[in-house]
């Protein structure tokens, strides 16, 4: 752990952004950052994830929003980033294509398992979910978040579940949570320039499904 590195890293970045704010709202990004510096501290947090929740939390906080990081929205589930604005409230998880050497052999079927399981299970908790993942990443994003609920295929639904089944069992994904998931948009992170764009999720589907092919689940 290089505390000083962490502190020097996440700081040149918050000022960076914060010259895109305004006044008033600097203060809020220089708690995002605290909450950063605090979580690294604990170990529960690294650095190329927390620019990228930095970056995230500063777009949400020149639209108004209050922003934390790494909250509890379960018992079991801690997002990377939990917005609120009036009634309304958003969270976000970041993902940034890792996959862990055991799945060295199906790394896009265990992808897009663990994006469908974010979205069945995130969403839940919030009036409004997006994925974020830096703008070198393809999201693997099943189509079938794409309808309304009403308009979902049973046997789509089954596919959806039991590729989630093979890599998450505690808990397991349940059916319903995948009938009623929803994803509202995604965000592209440019970490170079620093700043985030919100995309359409049917347009970043389109963009991306010709690059994945096909796998046992058709994304």
């Amino acid at each position: 752990m290089d505390l000083v590195k962490f502190r020097n890293d996440v700081y040149q970045m918050t000022e960076k952004l914060s010259s895109d704010l305004k006044e008033k709202d600097v203060s809020k990004l220089n708690d995002v950052c605290q909450q950063l510096i605090e979580m690294y501290q604990k170990n529960l947090v690294k650095i190329n994830h927390s620019i990228l929740e930095l970056i995230c939390a500063s777009n949400l906080i020149s639209r108004g929003y209050a922003v934390k990081v790494e909250k509890d929205v379960s018992d079991i589930l801690v997002c990377d980033i939990y917005a609120k604005k009036g009634d309304g409230d958003t969270i976000i998880e970041i993902e940034t294509g890792f996959t862990p050497p055991e799945h060295a052999m199906d790394t896009v079927d265990y992808f897009a398992a663990r994006i469908m399981s974010k979205i069945a299970r995130y969403s839940q908790h919030c009036s409004k979910f997006s994925l974020a993942t830096p703008a070198v990443g393809i999201l693997p994003i099943s189509k079938i978040f794409m309808l309304p609920p009403n308009a979902r295929n049973e046997k789509d639904i089954k596919k959806v579940q039991d590729l989630c089944d093979r890599y998450y069992k505690n808990p397991p994904i349940k059916y319903d949570d995948i009938l009623n998931a929803r994803l509202h948009s995604i965000y592209l992170i440019n970490i170079d320039k620093g700043f985030a764009k919100e995309v359409d999720p049917q347009g970043y589907v389109e963009l991306t499904e010709n690059l994945l092919g096909r796998s046992e689940v058709e994304y």
